[in-house]
Formats: structure tokens, sequence, C-alpha cells
């Protein structure tokens, strides 16, 4: 077996299946959009026709793309600004609970194994104007019913409320393991000599965590980019395109009105786009934080 194990043709055979699936699904989609997006095909003749830059230039001059841009950025700003604030202070109460703390782990992550269908479909009762609980709590001290998903006002902040709560829990799950694998003598000595429990969350538990935080920003800032099922299932884009995000722009030329060449090209943007982030929070942030050991 150990011979077995020497011998490089073996590791060839092992590394060649998982090859053979990373370049049929991920490398050679990659290069499919790159090349269609220079075309004007519409996903369904045989004849695909070449377009050079102009989809990318009806992408960048589209007001409505630069919308769907925005929106993205909404979603960007609201995980990073709100979202990853709550996760930190939910896992560290969660951390210190001395009962029931496998309970409230497994709550809070309820919500990111249930389908975004079903959330989506959940939260549009809870927004519903008449019924709705929103309003219904709203009512009791005397203010009008808001039409939480059809105001162009509130729908965006709507779908971002509803994408934190079925994501939220998923995090705090990471987020509580490291604080968990934090030897507890640091904070035993800690507490002995007078600090606080606010003082040691600060000061001990968060610069020790303070890497992981920023893998959840990482996955944040994906998932913010990517976003396109929750606007579907709750506004489809509306009203009058004012949720609409990069992804849900794309699967409405791409799919909808059959402009596979142009839809690619949007998906070329998305890739270019999320590239650009990740790597700008990696240059600015990322790399400033240290590998911790104890």
């Amino acid at each position: 077996m150990n011979k077995a194990l020497r011998n490089p043709l073996v590791f060839i055979l092992f590394v060649i299946p998982a090859l053979i699936l990373f370049i049929m699904f991920f490398i050679y989609p990659i290069f499919s959009s790159i090349y269609y997006s220079f075309t004007s095909w519409n996903g369904v003749s045989d004849t695909v026709k070449y377009a050079g830059v102009n989809n990318f230039k009806k992408a960048l001059g589209d007001e409505r793309f630069w919308v769907s841009v925005k929106n993205n950025g909404w979603f960007i700003l609201f995980s990073v600004g709100i979202q990853v604030p709550l996760i930190v202070f939910f896992s560290l109460l969660i951390a210190n609970v001395k009962k029931l703390k496998g309970l409230y782990k497994t709550a809070v992550f309820m919500p990111s194994i249930m389908s975004t269908a079903v959330i989506g479909i959940l939260w549009g009762f809870i927004y519903e104007p008449n019924i709705g609980l929103f309003n219904k709590v709203l009512g009791l001290v005397g203010i009008e019913p808001v039409y939480w998903l059809s105001d162009e006002r509130f729908a965006m902040l709507s779908i971002l409320i509803t994408n934190a709560w079925q994501w939220t829990g998923f995090y705090i799950v990471m987020v509580l393991a490291a604080i968990l694998s934090i030897p507890g003598e640091l904070d035993e000595a800690a507490a002995i000599d007078g600090a606080t429990g606010f003082q040691r969350a600060t000061r001990i538990t968060l610069p020790l965590i303070v890497p992981i935080i920023s893998v959840v920003i990482m996955l944040s800032i994906a998932g913010a980019m990517k976003a396109a099922d929750i606007v579907i299932v709750m506004t489809k884009g509306g009203p009058a395109g004012s949720t609409e995000v990069m992804a849900t722009y794309m699967i409405k030329y791409a799919i909808t009105n059959f402009k596979y060449g142009y839809g690619n090209t949007i998906a070329v943007l998305i890739f270019l786009f999320t590239l650009v982030v990740t790597a700008l929070y990696q240059l600015v942030f990322a790399r400033r934080t240290e590998r911790i050991e104890y």
C-alpha cells in the first residue's frame, strides 16, 4: 500500500476526475460566457453573430443596469455595516449562555437551511399591507399601513432585512465556533484580574476572532454580489425596477428576452465587479488581519 502511494501515477489518477469536473463546471463556463458576451446570439439559433464590444457599451450606458449595480451596493453595505455587527453581538451573547446553548444555535441556524422561496413567501405575508405583522404593529400606534414591497421607498429595505434574517444564523454559527475555540483560561485569567464581561469581550474575544470576522465579511460581499433568488421571489425586480440587482437584470435579458449574448455580457461584468470588490477588500483590510495563535 505504501509503495503504491509513492507512485506519482496514483496521485494523477486521483486528481484527474476532480480536474475534469473543475474544467467542466468552472473553467469551461467562464470562457464560454466570455465568448458569448461578444456576440448577439439569442441562445436558440444556430448562427452566432459577432458583436464586438457593443454589448458592453450597451450595458454600461444603460441606466437600469447602474440601478442594479447600486442595489448590489446596498446589499454589501447592509451586510457589512449592519448584519456583521449583529452577527458578532449575538454570537457573543450565545457564547455566554450557560443553559440550552445547543437550542439557541439550532434556532438561529434554521433560516439558513430553509428554501429561499419559502422564506420569500413567509416574509411576503409579514409585509402584507392589510394583514401583515408589521402593519398590524404599526396600526397599534396609529400609523397608516405601509406598502413594504410595492413602494419604491421601502421595497429594497424590505428585501435586505429578509436576506439578512435568512443568512445571519449561518454566520453566527461560524463566529460562535471561533469564540468557543478560544481557551477558557484566557477569559478566567482576565476575570481574576478584575476585567468586566464587556472588557473581556472587547479586549480579548473580539481581537482573537478578527480572522473569522474577516472571512464572514468576505462571504457577505460575495453573497451580496450574486443575490438574485430572494429578489425574484419577493418583487421580481419591482416596483418599476427599483429592486433590480445585476443577477436579476442578467436573467431578464438572457432568459426572458432571449438575448443570450447580452446576458453573458452582464455575467462577465458581475464577475469583474465581484473580482474588483473582493480584491480591494483583500488589499485594504484582509491582509492586515494576522493569524491568531494561542
